[in-house]
């Protein structure tokens, strides 16, 4: 999930330049999951504007078919786990197997760290892993991350960037099929429901323990994870993409990243008419679309704080993306709302009823930033 690369969680020192526009795009990220998309809740209280209501409704997950910008969030981050990778490609098939072993033994140890920590994430506030196996949750986000960031890193280690092409296709035109032709015993081939699919059978038959609130398919279940290699590899092109100069300059490379962002939002929403894009089952539309919108933020990001040096007016967000792991864990394990409560209670009751709920968000969002910047300031940097 970041640049520097360690055996298990530690405060490491990080001296090595870093593309800061990453950083920047991957704080913007999190922050709307730190509490920044109930935002336009409070402004609509605030102000009574019904412009705020659009933002607020962009701020949760589609019902099932369909995209709203919190949809983003979760294969935004997979894209940019993959924009590192490309940005320094290394190529391990041809080395003696002494040299291997250390990357190999890294990528393992960080795969399974993360799916442990992802159980752990499941399981906060305060309730922790019930002891009977059986009513664990083991799919989560972070594991979908570990999984599409670990054959990725397969991918690069071992073949080259046509190879990584032709699997991401693949994958693509291979899942959208099994998705609409092959049958499955009590269901239907092609019925993408909430209750009907062939991610729900299989959900059903191999993925142990509970599923996310007792649904089938689970939003991070087995054959879904599939697709979201792709998002990974997107951002490996890119990653290869940016590193390289181009005769043109900085703007040429800005240019055409947006531009083959609106290709990919195009074909999803073209593969829409046909495969429905969808979150929840993670089709191959939604992996279009997803990367598009990846791509054309980075675009962004890469022009203002890399091409054009605005990097005091991203510093916010970097503070946040530089230490994503550590603020993503803690937004499960730390109660951050009474931490804002006991600091800033008393200041926001002193507000008017109509500023209180906006201030409130404010208050908790500050909370969890002053503690990144405090670690930022020190060079605090939590990796895996």
């Amino acid at each position: 999930m970041g640049t520097t690369q360690t055996n298990a969680i530690a405060p490491v020192k990080v001296n090595k330049p870093r593309l800061m526009s990453l950083d920047a795009l991957r704080g913007f990220d999190m922050f709307w999951i730190l509490g920044g998309e109930a935002l336009f809740g409070g402004l609509l209280i605030l102000t009574g504007w019904a412009g705020w209501q659009w933002g607020d409704e962009q701020m949760h997950h589609s019902q099932w078919h369909g995209f709203r910008f919190y949809d983003l969030i979760f294969p935004l981050f997979i894209f940019l786990s993959g924009v590192v990778l490309g940005l320094s490609p290394k190529r391990l098939d041809k080395l003696p197997m002494s040299e291997r072993l250390p990357v190999y033994r890294h990528g393992i140890k960080r795969l399974f760290l993360l799916l442990l920590l992802g159980i752990l994430y499941n399981h906060g506030w305060g309730a922790g892993a019930p002891a009977d196996p059986e009513k664990i949750r083991y799919a989560s986000v972070l594991g979908r991350i570990a999984f599409a960031w670990f054959f990725a890193a397969l991918l690069v280690w071992h073949t080259s960037l046509r190879t990584q092409i032709i699997v991401a296709l693949g994958i693509l035109l291979g899942y959208g099929a099994m998705q609409l032709w092959l049958p499955f015993p009590g269901g239907q081939a092609g019925v993408l429901s909430p209750t009907e699919s062939i991610n729900a059978y299989v959900d059903s038959i191999l993925l142990p323990g509970v599923s996310y609130q007792g649904r089938t398919p689970d939003p991070e279940g087995l054959l879904s994870t599939i697709p979201a290699i792709v998002n990974a590899l997107a951002g490996v092109f890119v990653g290869h993409f940016i590193v390289k100069s181009h005769p043109k300059g900085e703007w040429a490379k800005v240019g055409l990243l947006a531009a083959a962002g609106g290709v990919c939002l195009a074909l999803g929403w073209l593969l829409d008419l046909v495969i429905p894009v969808n979150k929840e089952l993670w089709t191959s539309s939604f992996v279009l679309v997803t990367s598009g919108w990846s791509m054309i933020l980075l675009a962004v990001f890469y022009a203002l704080v890399d091409v054009l040096k605005w990097q005091k007016s991203a510093f916010f967000f970097v503070v946040i993306g530089t230490n994503a792991i550590i603020i993503y864990l803690a937004s499960s394990l730390v109660d951050w709302k009474y931490i804002a409560q006991s600091v800033f209670g008393g200041l926001v009751l002193a507000l008017p009823e109509s500023a209180q709920t906006l201030a409130a968000v404010v208050s908790l969002l500050a909370v969890q930033w002053l503690v990144l910047y405090w670690m930022y300031r020190r060079n605090i940097f939590v990796r895996i």
